[in-house]
């Protein structure tokens, strides 16, 4: 029997790139994918009455506040959707037997490592967005046994969303210099990457369950990778590209995103 899997948030980045990649589902899993106008994970009742309903052996969280900037002021909203929320869809998967696969994020540390970040580091997050995701992670080792919590950094798509990549490609095509910082590292994944690590755990029937981390290979600077984003959409010629060290940002952000990818 095919294995049944809920995907919330598909208005997002990771979650239309999830639905592009599995929108004709095989012969092992039936995807259904949901936005927030269809399952609002912040409304408790009404999360618990759709899993009675329907039957999920996975639940593939994407559904989150990642505007990093607007936390640090609303910082209730982002708590309401990264925390709360997620404790009301972990509750909802335990008490229906559904796998909870859930996204978190790097900004869970502060970057004051030198080195990378291992999954059993001491998470301390320095802005409140941080804070929500590390909350939610909390709430979910809480309340289950069965759940893969998967910090990634830096995620971008090519296609969807407000993201890095195609903010850079966007802008190089309307002026004739970018300005970037080379004062934060990590590591840039491609949400079409995170998307089948993330269906690799259900195809391999995966229960080692706990707390991993996944990236892209590649690590470096925001300039490193803005100018990989320019030599990639061949831009290079269309726009002068500075290196600068002060990065406008109203909330506190880690220098050392790197984390250590771990594949159990």
């Amino acid at each position: 029997m095919n294995k049944k899997v809920l995907v919330t948030g598909v208005n997002g980045q990771l979650g239309l790139t999830f639905k592009e990649l599995y929108k004709v589902n095989d012969k092992i899993i039936d995807f259904v994918f949901v936005t927030k106008s269809d399952i609002d994970i912040t409304k408790e009742d009404e999360l618990k009455q759709y899993f009675k309903l329907n039957r999920f052996d996975y639940c593939i969280n994407c559904a989150a506040y990642t505007n990093v900037e607007q936390a640090e002021k609303t910082p209730k909203i982002a708590f309401q959707v990264n925390a709360e929320g997620v404790k009301n869809l972990a509750e909802a998967c335990k008490e229906n037997n559904t796998i909870l696969i859930h996204i978190s994020t790097d900004y869970v540390f502060d970057g004051e490592k030198e080195g990378s970040y291992a999954v059993n580091d001491i998470p301390n997050p320095i802005n409140e967005y941080g804070k929500s995701k590390l909350l939610g992670e909390q709430y979910i080792q809480e309340i289950s046994n069965e759940y893969f919590i998967i910090r990634t950094s830096w995620l971008y798509s090519k296609k969807y969303g407000q993201n890095f990549y195609r903010t850079i490609v966007d802008k190089a095509k309307q002026t004739k210099q970018l300005s970037v910082t080379d004062e934060q590292i990590g590591c840039p994944t491609d949400t079409v990457n995170l998307s089948q690590f993330l269906v690799s755990l259900i195809i391999t029937k995966n229960n080692n369950f706990g707390i991993y981390h996944f990236r892209d290979d590649a690590c470096m600077t925001w300039y490193d990778f803005a100018k990989q984003i320019l030599k990639q959409n061949k831009l290079t010629d269309n726009v002068k590209l500075v290196k600068v060290k002060n990065y406008r940002t109203f909330a506190a952000r880690p220098k050392n995103s790197i984390l250590t990818k771990s594949i159990k």
